[in-house]
């Protein structure tokens, strides 16, 4: 496996102003928006195209993942917009996995010293 597929980034991001927990996890194939987050700011929830069921985010056991949201993000002065996924979780508010880091040509390379965090975004808008 490369490394920009299982590294691992935590840091803060603002949703409509709020300041949040985001994870880039290359391990991760969804792009995930907690319940929470969904709920405390009453963001709309549009019913998934392909249900599934998933339990690894959950204590309570299997859960199926059946409503995406839209998330405006941004971190400094990037800004962006993912479909997520809506599931009840405490890790983080939003997860992005492979599908956003392949989307936006996002990589990271793990340094001795320190991690290097590395966006090369190209979009067409």
């Amino acid at each position: 496996m490369r490394l920009d597929q299982q590294a691992f980034v935590h840091t803060r991001c603002l949703i409509q102003n709020n300041i949040c927990s985001l994870k880039v996890d290359g391990g991760s194939c969804a792009n995930v928006a907690s319940t929470r987050v969904v709920d405390k700011f009453g963001l709309s929830t549009i019913s998934h195209t392909k249900p599934y069921k998933l339990q690894w985010l959950s204590e309570v056991g299997e859960i199926i993942v059946n409503k995406q949201v839209l998330i405006n993000f941004s971190i400094g002065k990037y800004k962006d917009e993912v479909l997520c996924d809506v599931v009840p979780m405490e890790a983080t508010h939003v997860l992005l996995g492979r599908p956003w880091q392949f989307d936006r040509k996002f990589f990271m390379m793990a340094l001795p010293i320190k991690s290097l965090l590395i966006s090369m975004v190209t979009r067409s808008f």
